[in-house]
């Protein structure tokens, strides 16, 4: 997975062949395809793990504090990505590819759904603990998501990171618009 992601970050999706991935991992095409039939099961492996690792990132946040913990996430969505600037480029030419592949269609919605779960999770902690105000979890959820997807979009399209940091503060103006009472 190590390979792929830094094959992947070397040469874009588009231009990425399995020989590639294996100049990158130190072995041959064969030890590949010995564990994926094509590039697509690979890819679809490695969303797998990107979810994994993702998940373990907010697993580390320790924190019972509605507001602490949504900070901690939306910088985690926001901020941290900003180190990763070439596979933000790969992902989205990855999402462009999933209304004709299914399978990558479903990892990234479940990619979606966690993330939206989590959101949707701490801002109905914050409500039943009286910190944030009595709203729609899911559509305050639904509306960061959408900060969050169209910074990345905007970060990739425009080369321009600072999008990172906009949307970063967006978000904050937002959650204290319609969340802090």
């Amino acid at each position: 997975m190590r390979a792929t992601y830094a094959a992947l970050c070397e040469y874009g999706y588009a231009d990425l062949t399995i020989k590639r991935i294996a100049a990158e991992y130190g072995k041959s095409t064969a030890a590949i395809h010995y564990h994926y039939e094509t590039k697509d099961d690979l890819f679809a492996a490695f969303l797998e793990y990107l979810i994994d690792q993702f998940v373990e990132t907010i697993h580390d946040v320790e924190t019972t504090d509605p507001e602490q913990r949504l900070d901690m996430l939306l910088d985690t969505l926001l901020v941290e990505p900003r180190e990763y600037h070439d596979l933000l480029i790969a992902m989205l030419e990855m999402r462009a590819q999933t209304p004709h592949n299914e399978v990558f269609a479903d990892r990234f919605r479940q990619n979606d759904e966690y993330i939206r779960y989590l959101l949707e999770t701490v801002i109905d902690h914050g409500i039943k603990g009286g910190v944030f105000a009595d709203v729609d979890a899911e559509h305050v959820a639904r509306a960061l998501l959408t900060i969050v997807d169209g910074a990345r979009t905007r970060a990739v399209v425009l080369d321009d990171t600072e999008e990172l940091t906009t949307a970063r503060r967006t978000a904050d103006e937002y959650v204290r618009a319609v969340l802090v009472e």
